[in-house]
């Protein structure tokens, strides 16, 4: 065969297995990846008002689907048992919603006045104090947080993307649909999505239900435990220092606790410029020193008790995810962003593994009945 005047020919394999072949594959499977995470990322986007209502969903799910698991166990049917757990969950959490609304509802005047004193307060101290702050710094910062507070990205216009009273409601008659169906057949629900696998992949995807039902369930029991510990010490210590609107503040970090790292920081913050407009500096140093003191309670102590290793997540992944969140969907992502980062992480390490580990991934025991969730091998079939 005649050689080519160019030099010795190439196969089109050998054009790929190169030095610089090889990395080319690598960065065109980076980009595909790319593309279908930005396509799958701006559907769901597009779709916010049946997006995050399954999202809701599925952890309610994750949370609660254990106690149809109990109640089953203890001889009720699998529908009764589902019938009982969902109205359970309209009347416990319908009931703690409400209150808390009206709870922060009924002084949310005051609320806003005592903040904004407090703030005025605070810019006061700042430019009189040993190390004065320029003023104009200090609006251009202050002028920042209101333009993102009240831009489309931030505030009741972001909340779950749902913009009028009909959405709303629509948004929660749909969670409560779903929230169902999950509890009485989920197992059915993730076995119909499961046709068509077999051999290794079937039994990774049985995994990766397993583990998404393990890790939403023990981050939203984890988070509403850490959250009631963050606003009982600090509304006791209101109480204490006859601060007022302790009551309403407690409330504020309560939901703000389910922002990791951000939300109770932030309404800790807020409490302590209503402690310094109402009771004067030193007070408002000390709630600010208890919520210092909390955070790093609950970072280095309930944290790891309550949920050991379901959020194996540096804190700078945590931030980038919150931010991503709001930027998406606004407070809901803010909320959902956590949780689902915490998921995907879970499940790539379960298709990560090799497979003689296949039989580690989770502790000892069934976890899909741990779990109880929609996974393949929750509780038994429904009525």
């Amino acid at each position: 065969m005649a050689q080519s005047p160019y030099g010795p020919s190439l196969s089109p394999g050998a054009l790929w297995s190169d030095t610089l072949g090889r990395p080319a594959i690598r960065a065109a499977q980076l980009l595909l990846l790319l593309t279908a995470v930005s396509v799958a990322v701006y559907g769901l986007v597009r779709l916010k008002l049946i997006a995050i209502p399954l999202m809701i969903a599925l952890i309610l799910a994750a949370a609660f689907s254990p106690v149809v698991g109990y109640l089953r166990r203890r001889g009720l049917r699998p529908g009764l048992a589902t019938w009982v757990t969902f109205l359970a969950i309209v009347l416990v959490l319908g009931g703690i919603i409400t209150g808390l609304v009206f709870a922060v509802r009924s002084e949310w005047n005051n609320l806003v006045a005592a903040g904004t004193a407090g703030w005025e307060e605070l810019r006061r101290l700042l430019a009189e104090g040993p190390l004065p702050i320029e003023q104009t710094a200090i609006d251009q910062a202050a002028a920042a947080l209101r333009d993102f507070l009240g831009s489309s990205q931030f505030g009741l216009g972001a909340l779950s993307g749902l913009s009028t009273a009909a959405e709303v409601i629509t948004g929660v008659l749909l969670c409560a649909v779903v929230l169902f169906y999950f509890l009485k057949d989920g197992d059915r629900i993730w076995a119909f999505f499961l046709l068509g696998f077999s051999g290794d992949r079937l039994d990774k995807l049985h995994r990766s239900g397993d583990v998404v039902m393990e890790v939403l369930g023990k981050y939203v029991r984890g988070t509403a435990i850490i959250a009631f510990v963050e606003a009982l010490a600090l509304g006791l210590t209101l109480l204490v220092l006859q601060v007022p609107l302790a009551l309403p503040l407690a409330v504020l970090v309560f939901l703000g606790g389910f922002i990791p790292m951000v939300g109770a920081t932030v309404t800790g913050i807020f409490a302590a410029l209503v402690a310094l407009v109402a009771n004067g500096p030193a007070v408002a140093l000390i709630v600010a020193a208890v919520v210092i003191a909390v955070n790093q309670l609950d970072g280095h102590i309930l944290q790891p008790i309550v949920m050991g290793r379901t959020l194996r997540l540096h804190g700078l992944v945590i931030l980038l995810a919150l931010a991503a969140g709001v930027i998406l969907a606004g407070i809901a992502g803010a909320v959902l962003a956590v949780p689902v980062t915490a998921v995907a992480w879970a499940v790539l390490k379960v298709w990560r593994e090799p497979p003689e580990q296949a039989g580690t991934a989770l502790p000892p025991g069934d976890a899909g009945e741990a779990a109880g969730g929609p996974g393949p091998t929750a509780a038994g079939p429904a009525s």
